[in-house]
């Protein structure tokens, strides 16, 4: 039996959360076109038939601006030291630039003391004749344990992946029960369904400046005659920065608002299987991003 921790780390918008979510087979981490999408450490557990891999899902690392971006790449950084294979993911489709030489010098040093996996992300956009150059010129940056070009978003080459990181995995007993899939509580799936809507359908700064928080989670649970009664009943805040972001969020007739919270309300249905009964509101809270208190609530701790 191999059982083991394997990180995920890499620039914004590599597609990360995309591919630790086909890795566990089920969506754990929302994802978006927009960087900094994932603000937190997200941990899915994975049941082989001879392994179990816990996989950590990590924001992306990038020059922190605020308070909360410091504890983001905080949190990407740290788990560098705490894993047994690092997965550098990177977007096959772009040019490498600063950011990617600075997280290639990170997992470097890593290297000599774990294996890193090189994974070249999105290979279904670029041309196959782009591949051979891209792989030969990695292996120049850094030793890398193995290079795997795939795509998360069709699963191609997945599969070798997985192979390739249970071979590496130390031999030892399970981490974790057989149907256990995340640390994450229910709140925070809730918070980040609302909050992957909010990406969707705002543009400019907003989507980087707000925050979305569960103010009650309350389960109204029928008898048994009755399951089909059963009610999930969600408050959350959805938290700007300024006042002129807030109508802007609630849109012409609360329309936005009403938009952003019906197709939330249809994926919170279908992710926690019951009725949901969604209200949304917006705060002002300025600078929240460098509030110590409300970056706590959104799981983002201190180092």
């Amino acid at each position: 039996m191999k059982s083991g921790f394997v990180s995920l780390i890499g620039r914004p918008n590599a597609g990360k959360s995309t591919l630790l979510n086909r890795l566990v087979g089920t969506k754990l981490a929302i994802v978006s076109d927009k960087p900094q999408t994932t603000r937190t450490r997200i941990l899915g557990v994975r049941h082989y038939q001879d392994a179990q891999v816990v996989y950590l899902d990590t924001p992306g690392i990038h020059r922190p601006l605020h308070r909360m971006n410091v504890r983001m790449v905080d949190a990407a950084v740290d788990t560098i030291r705490e894993v047994d294979l690092l997965g550098l993911v990177v977007d096959a489709a772009e040019p490498p630039g600063k950011g990617d030489r600075f997280v290639i010098d990170l997992v470097k040093d890593a290297a000599k003391r774990t294996p890193v996996f090189l994974i070249l992300n999105k290979i279904d956009l670029i041309r196959k004749s782009r591949l051979l150059p891209m792989i030969d010129r990695y292996r120049q940056d850094a030793e890398f344990a193995e290079i795997v070009p795939l795509s998360a978003a069709t699963g191609d080459n997945v599969d070798r992946l997985e192979r390739a990181i249970i071979e590496r995995l130390p031999e030892g007993a399970p981490l974790y029960p057989a149907d256990y899939l995340t640390d994450q509580p229910e709140r925070f799936f809730a918070a980040e369904i609302v909050r992957e809507k909010l990406l969707q359908f705002m543009r400019a700064e907003i989507p980087f400046s707000s925050a979305v928080v569960v103010d009650r989670f309350e389960e109204a649970a029928a008898s048994p005659r009755e399951a089909h009664k059963d009610l999930l009943r969600l408050y959350c805040t959805i938290v700007v920065e300024r006042e002129s972001q807030k109508p802007i969020v609630i849109g012409r007739g609360g329309e936005m608002i009403k938009q952003i919270g019906t197709a939330a309300r249809l994926d919170l249905e279908r992710f926690f299987a019951t009725r949901v009964f969604l209200d949304l509101q917006v705060r002002v809270k300025a600078e929240w991003r460098e509030d110590d208190r409300v970056l706590e609530q959104l799981g983002l701790s201190r180092k």
